[in-house]
């Protein structure tokens, strides 16, 4: 036995001799996507995760998402994993997490906001008739819609349910727009309001009182899970996390949903649903198709946020700047951000982060909402 032939026959069993072209397409858009993470720092802590993942489980014949056909614990590690996907368990603890960094102040200030977060949500319907007409199931149309709502736990949470075949597709999807908000909206966002309009400086919010902050969660919870029960875990674990936030007396708890435990659910979270696109179950027809309307969920959300926020305009004598009815969309708080960003640069002296919190935090309602309406009719 010489060099070569042990060389050769290293080669022979290695990932190299084994790799398929869908793996090879699915490294360079793993590749893209790091690129965009590290180098553009489009939301890294999300996409981060997302790429690795996606690189992890075309690695041939590593078997990381491995589905052992005896014993749960014979899965490869991120299969492991994943049941906290496919239970439901991370989008819950997520939403506890953002509940605890979120200020609902806002929104209860400004009332109108949850009109410009409603308005926002038709990019889940347009999607959903969309896919309709392309030939899916209607359970399978609704969790595509719900791309629309750019809420990645709320997405995964209703296809989970509805459409379990589709989860892998849909999540990728839904937390892929969320991190490439800032390429999405901006030019949308110009295109539907003018030069007037985008440098329209909006007046300071009035202070929100303590009791106003904790009986909004409590109130909320009663009434949405009363009338649609199935989006009480959701809706429930984000008003706790917020209740933890805004009592006043659990500062721990609160600190721990916001910090430790989101970071960890995120890292989790983020890795296995990148994890879920191999190539040979990513790269199809079906799966494209589902890229696409998410696409178009998620442009047609934006377009009737800041078109609503136009009508605010108008109907305000030019009060409220459109921009923020972009952030109508629950991706906390990236969307209010982007609002901020793009209003700075048409007026330095515009400050529209707590303006845009409002529909953004609304747009967080009103996405798990919609999927509380599809799992009650569809489900």
């Amino acid at each position: 036995m010489n060099f070569f032939s042990v060389l050769q026959g290293i080669l022979g069993q290695s990932g190299f001799a084994s790799m398929t072209w869908q793996e090879g397409v699915m490294f360079l858009v793993s590749f893209i996507l790091l690129y965009l993470a590290i180098k553009k720092q489009f939301e890294p802590l999300l996409l981060l995760p997302i790429a690795f993942g996606m690189m992890l489980t075309n690695l041939p014949d590593a078997g990381l998402m491995r589905e052992a056909t005896d014993h749960w614990y014979n899965s490869g590690v991120l299969r492991i994993i994943y049941g906290g996907v496919k239970s439901n368990l991370f989008p819950c603890l997520i939403f506890m997490g953002v509940g605890a960094m979120t200020d609902f102040s806002p929104l209860i200030a400004n009332p109108v906001s949850l009109l410009l977060g409603s308005a926002a949500q038709i990019g889940i319907y347009v999607a959903f008739m969309i896919a309709i007409a392309l030939g899916f199931s209607p359970q399978e149309a609704a969790s595509i819609g719900i791309i629309g709502g750019a809420d990645g736990p709320t997405a995964i949470f209703t296809t989970s349910q509805l459409a379990p075949k589709l989860l892998a597709p849909i999540a990728v999807a839904a937390y892929s727009y969320m991190a490439l908000i800032p390429i999405i909206q901006p030019p949308i966002m110009k295109a539907l309001t003018t030069k007037k309009e985008r440098e329209t400086k909006m007046v300071a919010l009035r202070k929100v009182s303590k009791a106003e902050k904790v009986i909004f969660p409590v109130v909320v919870v009663l009434f949405t899970a009363l009338l649609l029960p199935s989006v009480a875990p959701l809706l429930g674990m984000l008003m706790l996390g917020n209740l933890f936030k805004e009592s006043g007396v659990t500062a721990r708890l609160s600190d721990t949903a916001q910090n430790a435990l989101m970071n960890i659910v995120t890292i989790m979270l983020g890795t296995t649903v990148g994890a879920t696109a191999s190539g040979e179950a990513f790269l199809n027809v079906r799966t494209l198709q589902i890229i696409a309307l998410g696409l178009i969920a998620f442009s047609a959300a934006t377009v009737a946020g800041v078109l609503f926020g136009k009508v605010l305009y108008y109907a305000t004598g030019g009060k409220i700047n459109p921009l923020i009815g972009s952030a109508g969309v629950s991706a906390v708080p990236m969307a209010a951000r982007v609002s901020q960003v793009e209003g700075r640069k048409y007026n330095p002296t515009n400050f529209l982060l707590m303006h845009a919190m409002g529909p953004n935090v609304a747009g967080v309602i009103g996405s798990a909402v919609a999927a509380g309406l599809f799992l009650l009719v569809f489900g």
